[in-house]
């Protein structure tokens, strides 16, 4: 047994105590670098996980042209396995093409040699990728005049680049069109930045403002219209406070014209504001002209006599007029609280004004629905308490509302009853006329007749209830003239009543011996009345009084023959005795005392008077003055001068103020001298005679362009109606002046003659008298 002394023992226990420790010390050391090398490994898996899902792979080019790259960058460049040289990044059908190789060499052999960095961007075969390069001199640690080449999958970045830039570029031309939009508009537009100062405006704002171009009208600041409340940004500034669009409506003086614009203002997300303007000139004129007519057709609707009344699309009453106010009883203040349809309805009822009805709600929405109703325009009756009968008509207006008619027809059914009643009153009557009546129609068919019109003709009812043509009513009554070829006279009549609206008649013979006298009349309504009234009995009277008419024509003949002789005869001896008397009065007889003087001065005048008297009585008995007028041009001013001194002596004997006063307008007429003169004569003689001692006589002769006019007046007693209205006659049993003064004409023949002179002439006269004032008495001569 071997036996170790203390100091190898403690030497062996050191040496041992040693080893322990450098085992443990190199166990400590093994597991401190066992744990470091999991984390590294952990570290480099992380690493690759990372460079594996990286969208961007690394490729080392070492100096020798090898490479180092993995799989997934040989799949991006399409590549089946992974290149080993450089060279190996193309093949016959994937990867680079030759020309992106040999850029892709050139730039990696720049890069080893002076260290310059590339990039570029290939777009590999058989790889659909778009690739990234982007390359560089590698740190000392991957190796001297190494080149690390980074490559980026891009293509999803090349899509998004390719889709924004199609998206630009459309957005580039949807600009460049509302540019082009905004210029060609005819509307003034501008934009605003967001010191609401002008940055662009259109080519109609730079005329609008009468710039040179659109710089010169932003640069200046040029407004489109003067301002207004808050000046012209206030729009703007409130569009831009509040983040809505504002409108207004402002003056604006254009090409010198004051001009409406409404202005709109609009904010933008890039916090500016866009703005353009409309000219309103035109619809402000327009809504002017509107409301004028409105108010012109709401006073004319005043005018009415129907009751008008007009609901807006609300169902309130924006307008009724006077009528309507009147018809149902309604107040101005309650109407101006534009009341509501139903409203309206209920104060008629309460006024009475509606038709009674069981179900009154019911009723007011039937009503209601006229204002949604499809079927148009309503009408229908309203029979009211008390008579009153209403014809109410609805209609929709375009903008919703309703407009109300109320037309008071009571007038109108009392009219049309008793219409009924005098139609029925007509028919009666039509059938107990004495005459024959029947009615034809415009064409030419047989409407009406009475019994008689029947019975005349002889025809049964079936014939006339079939209402025949006149031709065929004309050929069936052919039998019963008394000359049957002339029945085509009363389709002619007809006709003419019917189509030539022409009354005609005559007279027919039936073969009975009967006459009758016909007519046909047009009526109003286009028909004709065909009339038959027997005259059988009128005939044989009318022939007895034309036959005692002859013979009285024929006794006036005589007599007025033996006036004329008598007139003749009685001339002889007054010539004689006139004669005579003159010879006396002359002293051929000797000197006569004074007593017997007068005597023959009386014998004198009295043939004068009975020579007048005699003259007279010849003029009447001529009857036909005309045939010995002598027509020359006649100087009435002359005649009547010459007249009024005729009488100017018997006026001084009466001591009556005669006054004469001839105007120049009374010119000249046509006529006999002689005959107008003595028609002037009689008048102012008349006129003696009518007036007292001490009266008055006015003569006045005037004329015009037409006539000559001659007036003679007097303030006598004038006359009663009766022998006024008889002055004129020829042959009179009463004088129209009671009492006859020296020198009037006793059989008061003075008048008529006168009216035979001037009607002779064509002239008319005229008298006007009153009892107890006087008369006047005034003649109107043609001037041809």
């Amino acid at each position: 047994m071997l036996t170790l002394s203390a100091p190898a023992a403690a030497l062996v226990g050191v040496l041992l105590f040693l080893t322990i420790l450098g085992a443990g010390a190199a166990l400590y050391y093994g597991l401190r670098l066992r744990g470091s090398a999991a984390a590294h490994r952990a570290t480099g898996s992380r690493a690759g996980g990372l460079m594996a899902a990286a969208p961007v792979q690394a490729m080392v080019v070492l100096a020798d042209g090898r490479l180092e790259c993995s799989q997934k960058l040989a799949d991006w460049i399409g590549l089946s396995a992974v290149p080993r040289y450089l060279a190996e990044l193309s093949d016959e059908e994937n990867g680079l093409s030759a020309d992106d190789l040999n850029t892709l060499q050139a730039d990696v052999t720049a890069a080893q040699r002076s260290g310059r960095a590339f990039a570029h961007a290939f777009r590999p075969r058989g790889s659909g990728r778009s690739l990234w390069l982007r390359g560089q001199r590698a740190p000392e640690t991957l190796g001297s005049a190494s080149v690390i080449v980074w490559v980026a999958d891009q293509t999803d970045a090349q899509e998004e680049i390719a889709r924004l830039t199609g998206e630009a570029g459309a957005l580039r031309r949807a600009f460049e069109a509302l540019t082009g939009l905004v210029e060609a508009a005819p509307l003034p537009m501008w934009y605003r930045d967001r010191d609401l100062r002008l940055a662009m405006v259109n080519t109609a704002y730079v005329d609008a403002v009468e710039a040179r171009d659109a710089a010169d009208a932003v640069s200046r600041g040029l407004e489109l219209v003067d301002g207004g409340p808050g000046g012209p940004l206030a729009g703007a500034v409130a569009a831009r406070d509040e983040n809505a669009p504002q409108d207004r409506v402002l003056p604006a003086t254009i090409g010198g014209e004051r001009r409406a614009l409404r202005l709109h203002d609009v904010p933008l997300s890039t916090g500016g504001v866009a703005g353009y303007a409309v000219d309103v000139e035109e619809l402000e004129q327009a809504h002017g002209a509107q409301r004028r007519f409105q108010d012109a057709q709401r006073a004319m609707l005043d005018r009415l006599s129907a009751g008008v009344a007009q609901f807006g699309p609300d169902r309130a009453l924006s307008f009724c007029n006077q009528p309507f106010r009147r018809l149902f009883a309604m107040r101005a203040e309650w109407l101006a609280d534009r009341p509501e349809f139903d409203r309206v309805l209920e104060r008629m009822r309460e006024a009475n004004r509606l038709p009674e009805v069981r179900d009154f709600p019911a009723w007011r929405a039937e009503r209601r629905a006229w204002f949604t109703g499809t079927d148009g325009d309503s009408e229908e009756a309203w029979h009211l308490s008390g008579g009153t009968h209403l014809r109410v008509v609805a209609q929709q207006l375009p903008d919703g509302g309703l407009l109300l008619i109320f037309e008071d027809r009571t007038e109108q059914v009392q009219l049309a009853s008793a219409r009924d009643t005098l139609l029925r009153v007509r028919t009666a009557t039509f059938d107990n006329l004495f005459e024959a009546l029947g009615v034809f129609a415009a064409d030419g068919r047989l409407q009406l007749w009475n019994n008689r019109f029947r019975l005349l003709w002889g025809f049964d009812e079936e014939f006339l209830a079939a209402h025949p043509r006149v031709d065929a009513f004309a050929e069936a009554a052919a039998h019963k003239l008394a000359t049957p070829g002339r029945h085509s006279l009363i389709g002619d009549l007809v006709r003419s009543a019917t189509i030539e609206r022409q009354q005609r008649g005559g007279r027919v013979g039936f073969a009975d011996g009967r006459h009758f006298e016909f007519a046909a009349v047009p009526l109003p309504d286009g028909n004709a009345l065909f009339t038959m009234l027997d005259i059988s009995d009128s005939r044989k009277i009318e022939r007895a009084l034309r036959d005692r008419t002859e013979a009285l024509e024929e006794a006036d003949r005589l007599k007025t023959a033996f006036v004329a002789r008598m007139s003749y005869e009685l001339r002889t001896p007054l010539t004689s005795i006139s004669g005579f008397a003159e010879m006396l009065h002359g002293g051929y007889a000797g000197e006569l005392p004074a007593g017997a003087s007068q005597y023959v001065e009386a014998i004198l005048d009295s043939s004068e008077r009975l020579g007048l008297l005699i003259d007279d009585v010849l003029d009447l008995t001529r009857g036909g003055a005309d045939e010995a007028l002598e027509k020359t041009q006649v100087d009435v001013a002359a005649i009547v001068r010459a007249a009024a001194d005729t009488v100017r002596s018997q006026a001084g004997r009466r001591r009556v103020d005669f006054a004469v006063e001839v105007q120049r307008s009374v010119g000249r007429v046509t006529g006999d001298p002689r005959r107008l003169r003595e028609s002037v004569e009689h008048l102012l003689r008349h006129a003696m005679c009518a007036v007292a001692e001490g009266g008055r006589v006015l003569l006045l002769a005037d004329g015009n362009a037409a006539r000559a006019r001659v007036v003679v007046s007097d303030d006598g007693g004038g006359m009663e109606p009766e022998a006024a209205s008889r002055a004129f006659d020829r042959f009179r049993d009463d004088a129209p002046i009671a009492a006859a003064v020296a020198g009037d004409r006793a059989l008061g023949l003075g008048l008529p003659l006168a009216k035979q002179f001037v009607e002779a002439h064509g002239g008319t006269i005229s008298l006007l008298t009153e009892p107890g004032t006087g008369t006047l008495m005034t003649v109107e001569l043609p001037r041809r």
